[in-house]
């Protein structure tokens, strides 16, 4: 696919996801926070199934949707991404510049719409803050979808196991959210919408303003990419690869 064209199918996913999510924000809002009957079925389901073993491992499977946990995933990433020590470094550099920036949007967003969380009582595990979107929820789903566009780039073979394991987890890290009784559905919701909205962007605005030299760089799957030299010659023009 080409640079512009891939910048057209980012920039338009990315727009569909903030309509989405646009609509879902002012249904919220409009209700001044109100759960939606969703809202209130899921969480009297989750609160009714709570067995100690399902909770400790929704626990576990929370506290990976915040913290470092992410950033080093994110790094991860620019490893997989970077075929050199200076590809992994940049593509590592901008992975975290836009899960941060998504971070620090969505304070914004969560600040403007100041929804209450789910009561006090029913919570299975420790929240601070407003609750729309959920933060666990889009953070997760950002570092899935930086840990998604590594593994297409990169991975020879596997790559729809690898990327079928990093949704189900951004995945489950929201149904957490959900389960332990801090997030209403509605929020998690808004967390996987603003991750795709914001994420595509991110993509969109890279494939379009960074340079060609270095789209090309992350892109390229030979050994010769667009910082690393060519293979000598041989007298007849040749590389050395090509001669008999």
């Amino acid at each position: 696919m080409r640079r512009r064209d891939a910048a057209d199918l980012a920039g338009s996913a990315a727009v569909g996801a903030w309509a989405a999510f646009t609509v879902l924000a002012l249904v919220v809002a409009g209700g001044h926070g109100a759960p939606l009957r969703i809202d209130e079925t899921l969480l009297s389901w989750s609160v009714g199934h709570r067995p100690a073993t399902a909770v400790a491992v929704a626990r576990g499977v929370t506290a990976t949707g915040t913290g470092v946990v992410p950033y080093l995933l994110v790094v991860v990433a620019g490893a997989v991404a970077g075929g050199t020590a200076r590809r992994r470094a940049v593509a590592a550099l901008l992975g975290l510049v836009c899960l941060a920036t998504g971070q620090l949007a969505r304070r914004g967003v969560m600040e403007l719409v100041a929804r209450p969380r789910p009561p006090r009582p029913d919570w299975a595990t420790h929240a601070s803050g407003w609750a729309f979107p959920s933060g666990h929820t889009t953070t997760s789903a950002l570092t899935a979808a930086l840990l998604v566009l590594a593994v297409l780039l990169r991975a020879p073979r596997g790559r729809t196991a690898l990327c079928a394991a990093v949704g189900c987890w951004a995945v489950l890290v929201g149904v957490s959210r959900v389960y332990l009784g801090v997030h209403w559905g509605t929020d998690v919701a808004g967390g996987w919408l603003f991750a795709a909205g914001w994420s595509g962007a991110c993509l969109c605005a890279a494939l379009r303003w960074l340079p060609a030299r270095c789209v090309a760089a992350f892109t390229a799957r030979g050994p010769a990419s667009a910082d690393e030299p060519e293979p000598p010659r041989t007298p007849d023009g040749l590389g050395r690869s090509h001669a008999r």
